[in-house]
């Protein structure tokens, strides 16, 4: 089968789901990937997809690859079952399918064809797509991390961090809830947002219309900034469902990759995270400014 043809969402898991090598990816979550929201209907022949845990922001990804494929055209899901994987078939038969499935290593795998009607599809789209909060305005989307409240870690890091100065960035800026706060101060001259998730990166560029701002679709642990004034972050520690302390240490080296001597990384961890080590080992000096309701803050200085 043509690989323009084919698509797929999420990382492979050829023993789960086979595809080609080559398809198409539409996930968020891998820089350069295609926007699945601007596929035209009809483009595919074949779609496999890691279901996201997220209710709504599964129908939205299961709306979506029927309404991408051509009519006949196959769907192939799959999801860990404590992560989604229970409730895959009955939302695919919502959507009009009708569903073989199969499981293997704890993921139900579900098989369908794309229907000649797809009953709910335009209530699974509008549910999951881009909308405003309405208590202070700002763009989100189901899906991107704590997309619909104010992070206890955000806000933990916002109730102390100072007024910047000089070239800075936030790692992980998520929909740009912190950028907007560090851009509060006059003296910062240049802000650079580095979010993998694309999704959180559109509507961050909603949110933060700051000329000062530069809002990048990146890797925090890859962005090659170098001799930077301050870095802020909030960084995540779960990866492909499951806890990984080593991504908050890794966001950490890489600030201090970025920073110039005497530059400072402002960044907030779950107390039980092992943060305090690879802070000694990257930064000159350490301390912790705050803790509470679960979490600590450090500023470390090179």
């Amino acid at each position: 089968m043509s690989a323009n043809r084919t698509a797929l969402y999420g990382l492979p898991d050829h023993d789960l789901a086979p595809c080609a090598s080559d398809a198409v990816q539409l996930s968020p979550l891998i820089v350069g990937s295609t926007d699945l929201a601007t596929v035209a209907d009809e483009t595919f022949d074949a779609v496999t997809a890691r279901a996201p845990a997220g209710a709504v922001e599964r129908r939205y990804v299961l709306a979506h690859a029927l309404r991408t494929l051509s009519p006949g055209g196959r769907l192939t899901v799959f999801a860990p079952k404590d992560r989604g994987g229970l409730r895959l078939k009955k939302e695919l038969q919502a959507l009009g399918c009708e569903v073989g499935e199969s499981a293997r290593r704890h993921n139900r795998i579900c098989v369908c064809l794309r229907p000649s009607v797809i009953p709910g599809l335009e209530d699974a789209l509008k549910a999951g797509a881009p909308r405003q909060i309405a208590e202070n305005g700002l763009w989100t989307q189901p899906g991107v991390f704590s997309w619909d409240r104010l992070d206890a870690g955000t806000n933990a890091l916002l109730q102390v961090l100072p007024a910047f100065s000089g070239v800075g960035a936030d790692f992980g800026s998520g929909i740009g809830l912190l950028a907007l706060n560090v851009l509060a101060s006059p003296k910062v001259t240049k802000l650079t947002l580095v979010e993998l998730d694309h999704r959180a990166v559109e509507v961050s560029r909603r949110n933060v219309t700051d000329p000062r701002a530069e809002i990048v679709w990146a890797d925090a642990r890859q962005t090659g900034l170098k001799d930077l004034d301050f870095v802020v972050s909030n960084p995540p520690f779960h990866e492909g469902g499951g806890e990984d302390k080593a991504l908050g240490q890794a966001f950490i080296r890489a600030a201090a990759e970025a920073l110039r001597k005497g530059g400072s990384l402002w960044i907030v961890a779950n107390r039980h995270l092992p943060y305090e080590a690879i802070l000694g080992e990257s930064f000159s000096k350490v301390r912790l400014v705050g803790e509470g309701g679960g979490y600590k803050v450090f500023e470390a200085k090179k």
